[in-house]
């Protein structure tokens, strides 16, 4: 079996672009991934494409082969969009690899040790703050604390158990603050990244907002992303810590000061949503400095991701993935839960468009907040390539 032929495809969303990567063998055999530019990663379909001619004409099968080859060819760049190219390459090659041998892709990890995974509701009211976005999604703007309670009660009766939002500011100047990656309304603070005293006081009047609505039983997670130093997490983490979060996300490419910030306060840290590879997430379990390693198989690679998993297993971390994305995704990241002894939980966004399902042959199967693992050969599921060619990107 050979690869004949690597092509992107892509599906405008409106506020994002859904991409996927197709490789065709000689046999017929067709192994699907999903990868994301829409973040950070402006590029990445070019970076795939120049990078195409050393997989035309190899085994798929062979996929640590192909990957060590890639990596020495981008050794001296390492991480960054190479890595994220590398891994939509890995993540079809597997796909096809398993549909070879008539088998889901955690079979190639060892099997799944678990039938369903817990899901938490991510970007919760986050794509809602924006007028444009909400009308998008088909859902209301949230323009209060009260449209927060409501959403919270939303949550809860989905039959989810866990939720996590972003920094929603409604302190008489409403606005989604992530200064980190230079956006949202209010970038006054823009470059500085400081935990003033109206976005503490917001933060805590967002997460009791939330609490009222969904109950007491209800997880809620805070991602503060990357719009901090560690003074402002520092600053925010002490002000919350008494509401019993589930975790704090924190994004910092600093192990050692991440490490203080988790020894500083009661409620759990996450991170490393960001890293790549094994190289890049040792110092952080080194150090101790999380207690849920994020892990992100669009970005890594699953069979990349499962090295990291268990070097985090060694560590006694647990693993969770950065799943934000479309379905395939989901699938992808769910296959890699599955084989996983140290699996915490699992992110999936709620709020998309609405024909989001159409892309995908077989959609994600979610009952009572928990999803099920899928059985069928490859990931379980294909890219519907007439529903992606209906939306095509501006």
């Amino acid at each position: 079996m050979k690869v004949t032929k690597i092509e992107s495809l892509h599906a405008d969303a409106g506020w994002r672009v859904f991409s996927f990567l197709k490789i065709s063998t000689d046999d017929g055999l067709v192994g699907y991934s999903e990868y994301n530019q829409s973040y950070g990663s402006k590029g990445l379909s070019t970076v795939i494409e120049r990078l195409s001619p050393l997989v035309v004409g190899k085994d798929p099968r062979d996929h640590e082969r192909i990957y060590a080859l890639l990596y020495a060819t981008t050794r001296q760049a390492p991480g960054g969009i190479n890595a994220q190219a590398l891994a939509a390459i890995e993540n079809a090659l597997l796909d096809i690899k398993a549909k070879a041998l008539g088998v889901p892709v955690y079979a190639l990890l060892g099997g799944k040790v678990r039938d369903s995974l817990r899901l938490y509701w991510s970007h919760c009211g986050t794509y809602r703050m924006s007028e444009a976005m909400a009308a998008h999604l088909g859902k209301p703007q949230l323009k209060s604390l009260g449209d927060v309670e409501k959403l919270g009660r939303e949550v809860r009766e989905s039959g989810f158990t866990a939720l996590k939002t972003n920094i929603l500011l409604f302190d008489g100047q409403r606005s989604l603050h992530m200064p980190g990656f230079a956006r949202g309304a209010d970038l006054r603070d823009f470059p500085e990244l400081n935990a003033e005293k109206r976005v503490v006081e917001a933060l805590q009047a967002l997460m009791k907002a939330f609490r009222q609505g969904t109950g007491p039983d209800m997880d809620l997670l805070l991602d503060l992303n990357f719009n901090f130093k560690t003074e402002g997490f520092l600053r925010i983490t002490r002000a919350l810590d008494s509401l019993g979060l589930f975790w704090y996300e924190i994004d910092t490419f600093d192990p050692q000061a991440l490490a203080y910030i988790r020894r500083a306060v009661g409620t759990p840290i996450a991170s490393c949503e960001s890293l790549f590879g094994t190289r890049e997430f040792r110092p952080y379990l080194e150090n101790q400095a999380v207690d849920v390693a994020i892990v992100d198989v669009p970005w890594n690679g699953i069979w990349q991701s499962y090295k990291i998993a268990t070097l985090a297993e060694a560590h006694e971390v647990n693993v969770a993935p950065h799943n934000f994305y479309g379905h395939l995704s989901t699938m992808m990241s769910a296959h890699f839960c599955a084989a996983l002894p140290n699996f915490r939980i699992m992110e999936i966004d709620i709020d998309d468009v609405p024909w989001k399902d159409d892309l995908v042959t077989v959609p994600p199967t979610i009952t009572g907040g928990h999803l099920e693992i899928p059985t069928g050969p490859g990931w379980g599921t294909e890219v519907n390539e007439k529903a992606v060619r209906a939306h095509p990107p501006k």
